[in-house]
């Protein structure tokens, strides 16, 4: 069943249960207070025919009169509905109204009950068929009731008219409740089709669904993933595309020169030359296939990071060591700076970091002219490595995209040492950017979390 249809049939459930409720607690909240009222209009009558019973029986003429004189005191004082009766203390009936309809004489005065009601039930209150309102005068015991039917009816005409109204108003929160779903589900159905854009990798022609809420919070991420998924495949295209026009290129040269050699093409020096560029080709060959496989590790595989607590100054004075000797070849200076703090530790791979911060040295070295400059300092519990240079800095059209792949400047090699520094830090937590410096030179920030205290 669609999940329109079950949020309907639960709604339609529970208006009905709702509904079937309320009519049931109304019918019988009705059904009291018109007993209610009616007792205290019996209450009423029995007091005003009590008072007229009393003015008349000033003399024993008097109170013969008021006997028969029962049956005409009702109009004037009740309703028509209304039946009274009134009897002395042993029970013995002295006058009735002339309109009762249920409960008759005989000669002896005493009451014949019909199937279903006798006079002492009436007086008990106990006979469901009657209201009654008992009250002691003079005379004797007055006795007023009125059919129950008389209210049933009354009550259950109002309930009929209160049905109806309820069952309109059912419908229209039916038919309400029909729109409010459509207006729910429908983003729901547009989110499966632009899901099913995503499942047909069509990931640009995805779009974004208008919702609130936490539908349109998943339509949202959906968008965002479609367009991260859109990024990333071009980005993966470009990779092969950029993969094989840098492998393409070296294996040209080494085919050619090989080619001419064996032909004979080349001689004495000739031969020479051709061989120190296979070999010049084929190290850089290797090297691009070493960094190629060790990002596509980075992305993938889990078991090739083993982290650990290392200090950053150990790791910045092997990274000089590592890079004195092309500092020396190229007359740079490089210069170290500490902010006061204690010895800075962070939880990385220490191999692989070591790696990073190198190729980001080694990109310093092609555009500094003569100093590069590295400073450590924390900063809103963030360790900060920057290493900066006083070169001509980073173009703007080249800055979005400096950590991509195969992405050079213009002395660059590969295109890939960037990014491989790039996997290095996030897969230690951290995040690496670039900028450009005030006084000029390009400035490259890793920043790693704190370690907290154990």
């Amino acid at each position: 069943m669609k999940l329109a249809h079950q949020i309907n049939l639960a709604f339609s459930i529970a208006l009905v249960l709702l509904l079937s409720i309320t009519a049931v607690v109304i019918h019988f909240v009705l059904l009291n207070h018109f007993v209610g009222t009616q007792k205290a209009e019996l209450r009423t009558i029995s007091s005003a025919m009590s008072a007229t019973m009393i003015q008349g029986t000033a003399s024993k003429a008097n109170f013969e009169t008021e006997l028969h004189a029962l049956p005409a005191i009702m109009p004037s004082v009740g309703t028509a509905s209304v039946e009274a009766i009134l009897s002395d203390e042993t029970g013995k009936v002295l006058s009735t109204t002339s309109n009762m309809s249920s409960i008759s004489i005989n000669s002896n005065t005493q009451f014949v009950a019909d199937q279903t009601s006798d006079l002492q039930n009436i007086w008990n209150g106990t006979d469901a068929r009657y209201i009654t309102e008992v009250n002691v005068t003079p005379i004797g015991t007055l006795t007023l009731l009125t059919p129950m039917s008389a209210v049933t009816t009354i009550e259950q005409a109002l309930f009929k008219r209160l049905l109806i109204v309820f069952g309109a108003a059912g419908a229209f929160m039916l038919l309400f409740g029909l729109f409010i779903t459509k207006k729910l589900i429908q983003p729901l159905m547009k989110l499966q089709q632009e899901l099913k854009k995503v499942k047909e990798r069509h990931f640009s022609d995805v779009r974004l669904i208008k919702a609130g809420g936490e539908i349109g919070a998943v339509a949202q991420s959906v968008y965002d993933m479609a367009g991260e998924l859109n990024r990333f495949n071009h980005v993966q295209k470009q990779f092969f595309q950029n993969a094989s026009h840098e492998l393409k290129t070296p294996l040209m040269s080494i085919s050619g020169y090989a080619e001419g050699i064996k032909d004979g093409i080349f001689e004495g020096e000739g031969i020479d030359k051709g061989l120190d560029i296979i070999m010049s080709e084929s190290g850089r060959l290797k090297k691009l296939v070493t960094e190629m496989t060790l990002l596509a590790k980075l992305d993938s595989e889990e078991d090739i990071f083993r982290t650990s607590e290392i200090s950053l100054d150990d790791l910045v004075v092997e990274t000089i060591e590592r890079m004195n000797p092309l500092l020396m070849k190229k007359g740079l200076t490089l210069h170290v700076s500490y902010d006061d703090c204690e010895p800075l530790t962070v939880r990385a791979d220490r191999d692989k970091l070591l790696q990073a911060l190198l190729n980001v040295v080694s990109n310093a070295t092609r555009y500094a002219n003569q100093h590069i400059y590295i400073h450590a300092s924390v900063k809103d519990d963030q360790v900060l490595l920057s290493v900066s240079d006083d070169g001509p800095g980073i173009s703007e059209d080249l800055l979005p995209y400096l950590f991509h792949r195969f992405v050079k400047g213009k002395d660059g090699e590969s295109g890939l040492g960037l990014a491989i520094s790039r996997a290095i830090v996030e897969r230690s937590g951290g995040l690496i950017t670039a900028g450009n410096r005030k006084d000029g030179g390009a400035v490259i920030t890793m920043g790693f979390p704190t370690l907290s205290p154990t």
